[in-house]
């Protein structure tokens, strides 16, 4: 498996059924280990995102979400430009897991601890591709008080077919790990203290995405 340099810059990637990118956001490596891939983001750094969600972001108005995975599952999507705003991020994802474990920080510290159930990953030249499974849980800094989220559209996105049978199990599975390694202080739980006082490096500068290609 390819590793990645601290510094460098990896792209994330979601990618539905392996045939077409939903989302692509630029990040910074952390670290990169047999455990997990550590990077992170910071207000600047380049996006693609479907164009209903950036739509739903500047209006202030959830319920385009819904139609942004209406248009998924149809397979009728364009991607639109974006930059990472108002936080920072960390992201440690191992690459077996059908989760990534996320921290957002502001100017005031961490704001919170935030779990992301997506696909493993598939390392490619550029970072790395997975995909997003709707459903996430937000975590309070000190570990204290959990949240899940988006269970609505998680719903639908199974009616829909976006998430298979398969998938569901999946992060089922993957839900009672994350638990798990909340009570037990595994992973980076583990370590909450150094992800608390984490911040982003201040000579690193936004990343930015490769040129998509002219057609």
């Amino acid at each position: 498996m390819r590793r990645f340099k601290a510094g460098q810059t990896a792209v994330r990637r979601d990618v539905y059924r392996s045939r077409r990118v939903w989302s692509e956001q630029a990040l910074r490596v952390v670290a990169d280990t047999p455990e997990a891939l550590v990077a992170a983001c910071a207000p600047g750094a380049e996006a693609r995102r479907p164009a209903l969600y950036a739509k739903a972001r500047a209006d202030g108005n959830r319920s385009v979400r819904t139609e942004a995975f209406d248009a998924l599952a149809a397979g009728e999507w364009e991607l639109a430009p974006g930059v990472w705003q108002d936080t920072e991020l960390l992201l440690w994802k191992p690459s077996t897991a059908w989760f990534s474990i996320n921290a957002f920080y502001t100017s005031a510290g961490m704001r919170n601890w935030y779990v992301n159930f997506e696909h493993p990953t598939r390392r490619t030249r550029d970072g790395f591709d997975t995909f997003d499974l709707a459903v996430d849980l937000a975590v309070a800094p000190d570990l204290s008080r959990l949240t899940w989220k988006d269970e609505d559209e998680y719903a639908h996105v199974r009616r829909l077919g976006i998430i298979t049978d398969a998938e569901h199990q999946a992060v089922d599975d993957a839900r009672a790990q994350v638990l798990a390694m909340l009570e037990q202080r595994t992973g980076p739980f583990a370590e909450s203290a150094a992800w608390m006082s984490w911040r982003w490096a201040a000579g690193w500068p936004a990343p930015r995405l490769p040129a998509v290609p002219e057609r």
